[in-house]
């Protein structure tokens, strides 16, 4: 929740340009690209300066905990960059979407488990809540990078979307 929460005050903060007169990111799919690209790499370099706060997450089925735990930080990182360059964008973006998912039992580990860690919530109705959005930050991800694309994207074959009618 918190990370969707992010992003959309990251996404308005790109927009604030476009208010002023400045045309620095024309569209949303640019403002949403760059806030996720942000939001990645703050919890990405979290992952590697606080360990210890992911560490508390990762279920007991797993192994190597610390190096899985940097590994996924670097994933995001790499991610935040790869969106940022339009040749490396769209692998990202589905690499991005892969990550996530694979990341969603180790949600629904917290939800069932709960967590007892500084700095992360301990009440178990936040890791419940936080689940149904695993699926927003997928669609966010795979629109921002240019693998959905909009409208068009929610139509069938041969049709044309509702604004092209």
């Amino acid at each position: 929740m918190l990370f969707v929460a992010l992003l959309m005050l990251l996404t308005l903060i790109a927009a604030l340009p476009q208010r002023l007169g400045l045309p620095l990111l024309p569209s949303w799919r640019a403002r949403m690209r760059l806030a996720l690209s942000l939001a990645l790499l703050l919890i990405g370099v979290d992952h590697w300066l606080t360990p210890a706060r992911y560490l508390a997450m990762m279920p007991p089925y797993l192994p190597l905990h610390e190096p899985l735990v940097l590994f996924t930080g670097a994933c995001e990182i790499a991610g935040a960059i790869g969106l940022m360059w339009p040749g490396t964008r769209r692998l990202a973006g589905i690499m991005l979407a892969v990550y996530f998912v694979c990341v969603f039992p180790a949600n629904l580990h917290n939800a069932l488990h709960g967590l007892d860690a500084q700095g992360l919530p301990s009440a178990r109705w936040y890791y419940w809540a936080r689940l149904p959005f695993q699926p927003l930050i997928i669609l966010w991800t795979l629109y921002a990078a240019g693998v959905l694309n909009g409208r068009a994207a929610l139509t069938g074959p041969g049709e044309r979307s509702p604004a092209h009618r």
